[in-house]
C-alpha cells in the first residue's frame, strides 16, 4: 500500500509489486462504501482485506489495457465480489466487460471517475480521472495506465496488439501524452501502473506519484513537438520485450481458470521430482547463484528469487511447460504465487527439503562453473579462449564498455537466438554483477549446451580488473 488522500469522502491507495515494478489502486467513497480497483494483480487477497477493513464492497474493477507484463486479477476480483470489469471500448474480450469510452462517469457518490481515452500504448488504453466531488474542476489525480509513466511514456511497439503497427499506435500515443494528458492543469496528481525496471518503457522514474506540471517541465517525451518527432524518440533504444509479453497480453483477453491461494504447491520428494523431470517438466530453481553453483538438479533453470524473478522467469522458461520449483527455505507457495502472476500456473511441485533431497539424487546433481575476472582473463590470453557472450542491455555496453570480440546476446532476446552462440566451444557468460549471467548460463545448460562457465561479479569485477592504473 502507499497513498491516502485526507479528504473526508475520499480513499486512495496505491499497491505496489516491486518484482514487476507495477502499481495497482483502490478508490473508494467513505460516505457511499463504494469502491473500484484499477489494473490489479492476480492474488487479490489484498485488496479484499482492505475493503473489508474499510467497510467498502467492492463494485467494479477496471484494467487500463490489456497488460503484457503480467496477468491481471479481474477475473479473481469479479468472481469473488461480483464486480463489474470495465476497459475501454475498443477492448474485445471472451468474458462480459463494461466498455468504458470518452467522458463516461463512474460515481461511487461524492467520489467521481472520468474517462479518457488515451491509445497508443495500446488501442484500447484508457486513463481514469479521480475526482473528489462531481464538480471539482481540477481533478484530485489521474491514473495513466502505461499511457504516461513518471520520467516516460509506455512504449507502443509491443506485442500486445495484432494489426496495429508500432507507427501507428505511435501517433495515437502522441495525441494521448501531448494533447489530452498535457491538456490537464498542472497540479493534477499522476499514478502510472509502472515505475522503474519496467520493460513497459525505456526511462521510468523511481518516484511513484508525480504532477502533470512536473511531468510538462521534466519528461522528454512531454515537450512540444511533432507527431514524427515523438514517434522517433518514444520508439529509439527500446529493449527486447520479454518473450511472456505476447502470451500475458493475450491471456488477458481470455476466459482463463482463476488463481486459488488456498491450493498450496505440492511438495515431491527426490523420486516424485526426478519422474516429472524424466516427463517432460523444466526445473526453475530459485536459490541464490552462489547456492546454486555449488550443487543443482541437471538441467535446472536457476532465477534467483531475490530480485525481477517474475519477469525474468518469463523471459528463458517456456510458457507450455510443466514446472518444477526448487525455492529457498519457507518460500516455496511465494515463489508458486510469483510465477502465476506472469500466467505460468503449471507448477507441478516443489523439492521437499532441496538439501537432502539433492543428497539422496547425487547422481543427478552437478555444480555450476563460476569463473573470476582474472580467470577468464587468463583463459582469453590460453591457446584454447572461450567465446564471451554478454547478456546486458544495449545502454549497459554503452554506458560501461565491452569485453572486445563478446557476442551480444541481451537476456530478454537469448532464449531466440541461441542459433548464433556456438556449440563446439567453451562459452563464458557475463552480465554487470553476475544475477542474469547465472540465469543465462543455467539456460544454455538446459538447452544443450556443454561447456559453459559465468563471471563472478560480471562486467563490474572485469572492469575494475583491467582499470588503467592510476
Amino acid at each position: 500500500m502507499g497513498l491516502s488522500a485526507q479528504e473526508v469522502s475520499v480513499f486512495f491507495s496505491q499497491y505496489y509489486l516491486d518484482c514487476l515494478s507495477q502499481a495497482s489502486y483502490m478508490i473508494g467513497d467513505e460516505t457511499t462504501g463504494r469502491a473500484v480497483v484499477v489494473d490489479p494483480r492476480r492474488d487479490v487477497s489484498e485488496y479484499l482485506n482492505d475493503a473489508e477493513s474499510h467497510g467498502f464492497t467492492i463494485v467494479g474493477v477496471i484494467n487500463t489495457h490489456f497488460h503484457a507484463d503480467f496477468v491481471a486479477g479481474h477475473l479473481e476480483m469479479a468472481s469473488r465480489t461480483g464486480a463489474w470489469i470495465g476497459y475501454g471500448r475498443r477492448a474485445e474480450t471472451e468474458y462480459e466487460i463494461r466498455k468504458l469510452a470518452e467522458g463516461d462517469t463512474i460515481s461511487l457518490g461524492e467520489v467521481t471517475l472520468t474517462v479518457m481515452e488515451t491509445p497508443g500504448h495500446t488501442p484500447e488504453s484508457i486513463s481514469v480521472l479521480v475526482h473528489e466531488r462531481a464538480d471539482d474542476t481540477v481533478p484530485y489525480g489521474v491514473l495513466t495506465g502505461d499511457a504516461l509513466f513518471i520520467g516516460d511514456v509506455g512504449r507502443p511497439d509491443l506485442l500486445a496488439s495484432v494489426g496495429v503497427t508500432a507507427e501507428e499506435l505511435g501517433a495515437m500515443l502522441h495525441d494521448s501524452v501531448q494533447h489530452k494528458l498535457m491538456g490537464l492543469p498542472d497540479e493534477v496528481r499522476v499514478f502510472p501502473a509502472h515505475g522503474a525496471g519496467s520493460s513497459c518503457g525505456k526511462n521510468l522514474s523511481t518516484e511513484r506519484q508525480s504532477t502533470i506540471g512536473e511531468q510538462r517541465a521534466t519528461n522528454y517525451a512531454c515537450a512540444p513537438m511533432t507527431e514524427q518527432e515523438f514517434v522517433a524518440i518514444v520508439t529509439a533504444g527500446q529493449s527486447a520485450a520479454p518473450g511472456y509479453f505476447a502470451y500475458d497480453a493475450d491471456l488477458n483477453r481470455r476466459e482463463r481458470a482463476l488463481f486459488d491461494p488456498a491450493s498450496a504447491p505440492k511438495a515431491l520428494d527426490a523420486q516424485d521430482f526426478l519422474a516429472h523431470r524424466a516427463a517432460g517438466a523444466v526445473v526453475v530453481d530459485a536459490r541464490d547463484p552462489q547456492e546454486f553453483a555449488a550443487g543443482h538438479v541437471r538441467g535446472a533453470v536457476n532465477v534467483p528469487a531475490d530480485g525481477r524473478f517474475a519477469e525474468q522467469a518469463g523471459t528463458v522458461l517456456p510458457v507450455d511447460a510443466d514446472l518444477l520449483v526448487v525455492a529457498p527455505e519457507e518460500r516455496e507457495e511465494e515463489i508458486v504465487t510469483r510465477l502465476a502472476r506472469v500466467g505460468f500456473d503449471r507448477a507441478a511441485g516443489y523439492l521437499a527439503s532441496p538439501d537432502s533431497a539433492m543428497a539422496a539424487m547425487a547422481e543427478e546433481v552437478a555444480p555450476a562453473s563460476r569463473l573470476t575476472a582474472a580467470q577468464l582473463r587468463a583463459e582469453l590470453a590460453g591457446e584454447n579462449p572461450p567465446v564471451v557472450v554478454d547478456v546486458r542491455t544495449c545502454g549497459e555496453r554503452g554506458d560501461t564498455g565491452f569485453i572486445e570480440g563478446a557476442l551480444h546476446l541481451p537476456l530478454g532476446e537469448l532464449p531466440g537466438r541461441l542459433d548464433e552462440i556456438p556449440r563446439d566451444e567453451p562459452l563464458v557468460v557475463h552480465c554487470a554483477g553476475g544475477h542474469r549471467s547465472s540465469i543465462a548460463a543455467s539456460l544454455l545448460r538446459h538447452r544443450g549446451f556443454e561447456d559453459v562457465s559465468d563471471i563472478l561479479g560480471g562486467y563490474t569485477a572485469w572492469a575494475l580488473l583491467n582499470a588503467p592504473a592510476a
